[in-house]
C-alpha cells in the first residue's frame, strides 16, 4: 500500500516539474502528425481516377483530335470535357522532364527518376496538393468513348464484345460530340461534331467493321513526313553519285580524245 501511495507521489512530482513548453511542444507534434495523417487518408480516399488512363486518355485527344481541331481554327469550351483545363493530371504531367530512356525528371523540385511509373509515385505523394479532383476533372472517365484499351492493350488479344458496354460506351461518345462541338455554333463546329462522330463513335460496334481513329492522326502524318524525307534524300544522294561517275567519265573521255588528237598531230618521220 505504500509503495503505491509512493509511486503516485511521484509521478505527481514529475509532471508538476515538467515545462509546460515540452508539454505544448508535444501536443504541437503531435497534432501535426495527426493532422498530416488525416490530409493523406482525405486525399487518399478523394482521388479516384486513373493517372495511367487518363494519360493514355490525352494522347489520344493530343494525336487523333487536336490537329483536326487546329485545322478548323476552333477553340474547345472549358465546359468540354475534352478541354485540357479538364484533367486533374494535366499540370503534374507538364512537369515531368524526360532526359534519357532511364532518366526523368520531377519540374517542380527537380529530383530524377529512374523511370516514369516512379515519377507518378512522387506526384501523387509529395505533389497531391497541385491536382484539382473537382467534379468532372478525370479524362479517365472518357477512355470508353476514346477508345483508349486499343491504345493500351494494342498487343493482347481482343475480348469478345460485349453488346450492353458498346451501347454505353457509344451514347457517351455521341454526347460528347454534342457538348464540344454543337452543331448550332457554326460551320466549324459542325464539321467538327462529324468528324468526333466518324473518328471515335461509328468504331462502337460489335460488327467489327469500323476501326477507330480512320482519318488518322498527327502521329501518322508525322510519319508520312519522315518517309517522304527519308526518301527524299536517299534521291538527291543517287543523284549526286550519278552526276560524280558522270563527270568522272566525261573527264576520263576527254582526256583520251586529246591524247588521240595530239598523236595524229604529230610529223611522220621521214
Amino acid at each position: 500500500m505504500g509503495s503505491r501511495i509512493l509511486t503516485v507521489l511521484i509521478a505527481v512530482l514529475v509532471l508538476l516539474t515538467t515545462p509546460s513548453s515540452s508539454i505544448e511542444d508535444f501536443k504541437g507534434a503531435d497534432s501535426r502528425t495527426l493532422e498530416q495523417d488525416q490530409l493523406h487518408q482525405v486525399h487518399s480516399h478523394e482521388i479516384h481516377c486513373s493517372r495511367e488512363r487518363s494519360r493514355a486518355a490525352w494522347k489520344i485527344i493530343d494525336e487523333y483530335l487536336m490537329p483536326f481541331v487546329e485545322e478548323q481554327n476552333y477553340n474547345i469550351s472549358t465546359k468540354c470535357r475534352l478541354h485540357a483545363d479538364n484533367d486533374m493530371f494535366r499540370e503534374q504531367e507538364q512537369h515531368k522532364i524526360h532526359m534519357d530512356i532511364n532518366d526523368w525528371r520531377c519540374g517542380f523540385c527537380k529530383k530524377t527518376f529512374r523511370a516514369e511509373k516512379f515519377l507518378d509515385k512522387h506526384f501523387d505523394n509529395r505533389h497531391y496538393d497541385l491536382l484539382n479532383a473537382s467534379r468532372g476533372r478525370c479524362l479517365a472517365d472518357l477512355c470508353g468513348a476514346l477508345h483508349c484499351d486499343s491504345l493500351m492493350n494494342s498487343k493482347l488479344p481482343k475480348s469478345k464484345c460485349n453488346p450492353a458496354a458498346t451501347a454505353r460506351n457509344r451514347h457517351l461518345c455521341e454526347n460528347v460530340a454534342d457538348s464540344c462541338f454543337p452543331i448550332h455554333e457554326g460551320l466549324q463546329a459542325s464539321r467538327l461534331h462529324e468528324f468526333f462522330l466518324r473518328q471515335f463513335c461509328d468504331a462502337h460496334t460489335c460488327t467489327g467493321s469500323q476501326k477507330p481513329f480512320p482519318r488518322g492522326g498527327k502521329k501518322q502524318s508525322s510519319l508520312l513526313y519522315l518517309a517522304f524525307s527519308i526518301l527524299c534524300l536517299m534521291g538527291l544522294a543517287v543523284f549526286y553519285v550519278i552526276f560524280y561517275l558522270y563527270q568522272r567519265e566525261m573527264k576520263r573521255t576527254v582526256k583520251d580524245l586529246r591524247r588521240i588528237s595530239r598523236t595524229e598531230r604529230k610529223p611522220k618521220p621521214l
